[in-house]
């Protein structure tokens, strides 16, 4: 009992030192993250080195893979682009595994005291530092529990029935592929399945013939990670899924078969003497290999995956949902899902600027098709504004810098602001069901002004929208500079109207939806200046 209370303490560590590392590297490379998916190309070979990159950051192939789904899932990411991704991450999952077999005790004590000083000065103002001191505490807590697991399992040697499973176990391949499989299934990280495998080999439990099957049982349940988070998402990401276990699958199928003496020959040849080396470039070896033979066909593994999981003649497609890029896959990855609320937000905006655009053709047409089309686009903007605050609320609960956090609280507004322009261009679609209800009819002076100040409006709009697409602070003063100009066609349109009344040149009943519509107009130009004005905010 002694020895699983402190296998299990052991694990525990190790696996939270993970988390705290991976999280410091994120917020050191957030942004720097969030491009590195935009690099991705129709080339296979870019996807798998974002995905190498990708996970020796966030130091997990699964949250890796499962972001793949999601990003498939989307729309964002095709099959093809996957599949390369899915093998970079194999390839940077064995970082860890490389880091643990080195005895660095030393240099983790160095680590964990470095860090924590660096935590206790870093403060708001030096964000970067806290980021460093997570890193280093994660890095140290990493290999404290990694101590933990060899001191746990090396009295197990000292019992004969232990070492006789094991031996058995190390003697039939097939069955420690299984208990491979199993572990990683189980903990739900190859990282810390080949922990174990490394501390039960430096203690000389398990030797490299029993160990490389286990090994390769890991891949395979890394593949559970994956397979479980498309369970409810389109076809092409439950494909994505599937390609992940395909590809790993086969690699095992090779391995076994034909390339299994040639990699415990280099791994012995490497290091004749370090069992915990060995087992640690077996697992490169066998991800690069892999990953080498297999490019080649990856379109082929794509194919399988379509075969796996095909298209029915009488299926109907799917239909567009009212959220795209929102997926709580991403959350574990929050520079990314901050990427995807960025792009959700863009989609909800332009919905509103159709909503602005049917509302004032509504008006100047009279077209009540018009109408209706902005009162169902206000319902689905009321909807998206409901489901990004509630992502962005749990985001929000994620570990995050202090300058994402501010980004989030922002974007708070940023939403709502959209919301309003929602609402505001509703208010003109009723001012123009009010036109054709009284047959109310505008002066040809009045309705030029009415297309000025709406394409003023506009571009204003659309200049913010860009700014935050792009998080450019140069658009955003144009757009803020346009709003300025809103401002002064207002009060000059105002008076124009009163001289025109003054003239009995217009009703009195038009007079009034003309000052409520240059009302409400100038008011949408208000919430895209707020806009721009965030985009600002975020970069100082």
């Amino acid at each position: 009992m002694h020895i699983l209370i402190s296998l299990i303490g052991g694990l525990g560590l190790f696996l939270y030192g993970i988390s705290v590392m991976g999280e410091g590297l994120q917020k050191s490379t957030g942004p720097k993250l969030e491009k590195a998916i935009g690099l991705l190309t129709s080339s296979t070979i870019m996807g798998v080195l974002v995905g190498t990159v990708v996970t020796g950051i966030i130091q997990s192939s699964g949250a890796t893979t499962v972001m793949v789904v999601g990003f498939v899932n989307a729309g964002i990411m095709s099959l093809y682009q996957a599949i390369g991704v899915i093998m970079g991450a194999n390839i940077g999952t064995t970082v860890t595994a490389q880091l643990v077999s080195f005895d660095v005790s030393i240099l983790s004590s160095i680590a964990l005291g470095i860090g924590i000083v660096l935590y206790m000065i870093g403060s708001k103002s030096k964000p970067m530092l806290k980021n460093i001191s997570e890193i280093l505490i994660g890095f140290a807590i990493l290999f404290i529990g990694m101590r933990f697991m060899k001191e746990a399992v090396a009295p197990l040697s000292e019992y004969p029935i232990v070492k006789s499973i094991l031996a058995k176990i190390a003697t039939e391949p097939f069955i420690a592929l299984i208990a491979g499989f199993l572990m990683t299934t189980i903990l739900q990280s190859s990282s810390a399945s080949m922990g174990i495998l490394i501390a039960l080999s430096s203690q000389g439990l398990m030797p490299l013939s029993g160990a490389l099957p286990i090994l390769y049982g890991d891949n395979i349940g890394s593949c559970t990670t994956s397979l479980l988070s498309s369970v409810g998402a389109n076809k092409n990401a439950k494909r994505a899924a599937t390609m992940h276990l395909c590809f790993n699958i086969i690699g095992t199928i090779l391995f076994m078969i034909i390339l299994n003496k040639p990699i415990t020959w280099i791994v012995q040849y490497l290091n004749p003497n370090d069992s915990a080396r060995q087992i640690a470039n077996s697992h490169t070896l066998f991800n690069i290999v892999n990953v080498i033979l297999l490019l080649p066909f990856s379109k082929f593994i794509v194919k399988l995956a379509m075969l796996i999981i095909p298209d029915k003649d009488d299926e109907e497609k799917e239909s567009t949902t009212i959220i795209k890029y929102l997926d709580d896959r991403m959350l574990e990855t929050p520079a990314i899902a901050y990427g995807n609320i960025i792009r959700e937000s863009l989609r909800m905006g332009k919905k509103a600027k159709d909503g602005f655009t049917s509302a004032t053709n509504a008006l100047i047409n009279k077209s009540q098709k018009q109408i209706n089309e902005t009162f169902e686009k206000e319902k689905v903007i009321n909807e998206q504004q409901k489901r990004i605050i509630d992502y962005l609320i749990k985001l929000s609960n994620r570990s995050l810098d202090d300058n994402m956090r501010k980004s989030l609280d922002l974007l708070f507004h940023t939403i709502n602001d959209i919301e309003r322009i929602g609402d505001l261009s509703e208010n003109i679609a009723e001012l123009a069901e009010n036109a054709i209800k009284n047959n109310v009819k505008f002066s040809e002076r009045a309705l030029d002004e009415i297309k000025e100040i709406y394409n003023k409006t506009l571009e204003s709009y659309d200049l913010s929208l860009e700014a935050m697409k792009q998080n450019d602070m140069s658009i955003a003063n144009n757009a803020i500079e346009l709003e300025e100009d809103v401002d002064e066609l207002d009060k000059a349109y105002r008076n124009e109207h009163m001289k025109r009344l003054n003239q009995h040149l217009c009703s009195i009943d038009s007079g009034i939806i003309y000052l409520d519509l240059l009302t409400n107009i100038e008011r949408i130009s208000d919430h895209s200046a707020s806009i721009a004005k965030r985009v600002i905010m975020v970069n100082k």
